[in-house]
């Protein structure tokens, strides 16, 4: 009797964690006979981007650094950082007194040659009018023309040096190539310069860009002539547009980065923007993929796949190739073609070969 009872018990509790276990498994008989309600989704494609955030700098179209064409001793600078000038304006001044000097010798060489020709040039038409009256020689007559050739000579010596001497005292004269603004002074009064070191850096009004240094990416290729939102980090300035003008074919060695200009199209023209932190936003286009919510992502075999259904609503688990994660969804550039259905949500009940059914899970 006693031997009875345990076998029904046992014979019992076997029969409940068989139950047990095929619910939590989900392959009850009874219940995989019936269409599992899933989440249906059409694969289609659609068009990706990236965005790509950079930091940089803002600076002139146009910048140059400039110098005195001679050496000599800063007598005076008339600009300082900052400070803004137009095309021809007088910058600074280096001490003419040597060049002046060097200027009033030519000066004086000039008229004493012009002086001398004009004398070979009375005595060649002297020379010549004894000839022609028959009381002159041809030899007195050449001689008085080598003399005349040699003079003129002399005076165009003379005149080229003067003129040499007088642009020399010009360029004691620092002037402004353009319109612009003082980014930077070196140069102070007093100070020994040589010929072309540079006093002041100079930007031009042409315009103004965004200098970005950013790695080596093969994506860099597709960015020259896109647009670029850009805002200043550190400056008060309203948001800016730019377009990519420039990308560095060098690599910078130090670095490893490459550099990436952007003309900016909006510059406010009432704010100071020259060196200021700017931020760049890109967004470039990549081509296609398939987009699935990441509930329709699953595994087989240590690899990413999804839930296909076939023409009989029955699923198949099929391998994908990821492009890339975005929010939310999971961008797939293989494994299935536009036109078939995969299963979102309810996704992780399925078993190969399960029958299910359009619906809410």
């Amino acid at each position: 009797m006693v031997h009875g009872v345990a076998a029904r018990r046992g014979a019992g509790a076997i029969s409940g964690a068989l139950a047990v276990i095929g619910v939590l498994a989900g392959t009850n008989p009874a219940a995989a006979d019936v269409p599992l309600r899933v989440e249906f989704l059409p694969v289609v494609t659609r068009e990706t981007s990236m965005q790509i955030e950079l930091t940089g700098t803002l600076e002139a179209v146009d910048s140059v650094d400039l110098g005195f064409r001679q050496s000599g001793r800063i007598s005076e600078m008339l600009v300082s950082e900052g400070d803004q000038f137009t095309a021809g304006q007088v910058l600074g001044r280096i001490d003419p007194l040597q060049l002046q000097q060097s200027l009033n010798v030519a000066t004086a060489t000039l008229a004493a040659a012009e002086a001398a020709a004009q004398q070979a040039r009375q005595a060649a038409e002297r020379a010549q009018a004894m000839l022609d009256r028959g009381v002159g020689t041809r030899a007195a007559r050449d001689s008085a023309r080598q003399a005349l050739s040699e003079a003129e000579t002399q005076t165009q010596q003379a005149r080229s040096a003067l003129d040499q001497a007088r642009r020399s005292v010009e360029d004691t004269e620092l002037r402004a190539p353009f319109d612009g603004v003082v980014t930077a002074r070196s140069g102070e009064p007093g100070q020994v310069v040589g010929a072309a070191q540079a006093v002041l850096s100079l930007a031009a009004h042409n315009g103004i860009e965004a200098v970005f240094m950013t790695p080596d990416l093969p994506i860099l290729n597709e960015v020259m002539g896109i647009s670029v939102a850009l805002s200043a980090l550190d400056v008060d300035a309203p948001p800016m547009t730019g377009t990519v003008t420039e990308i560095s074919p060098l690599v910078d060695p130090s670095t490893g980065s490459v550099r990436v200009r952007a003309l900016v199209d909006d510059a406010p023209a009432d704010v100071d923007l020259l060196g200021a932190l700017v931020r760049g936003k890109m967004v470039l286009a990549t081509g296609e993929a398939v987009e699935i919510p990441w509930t329709a992502l699953t595994s087989g075999g240590g690899a990413p796949g999804v839930w296909v259904v076939d023409e009989a609503n029955r699923v198949a688990l099929r391998a994908v190739d990821i492009l890339r994660f975005d929010d939310g969804v999971v961008l797939l550039s293989g494994g299935v073609a536009p036109g078939e259905i995969v299963v979102g949500e309810g996704a992780q009940k399925l078993f190969p070969g399960r029958e299910v059914v359009a619906g809410n899970p």
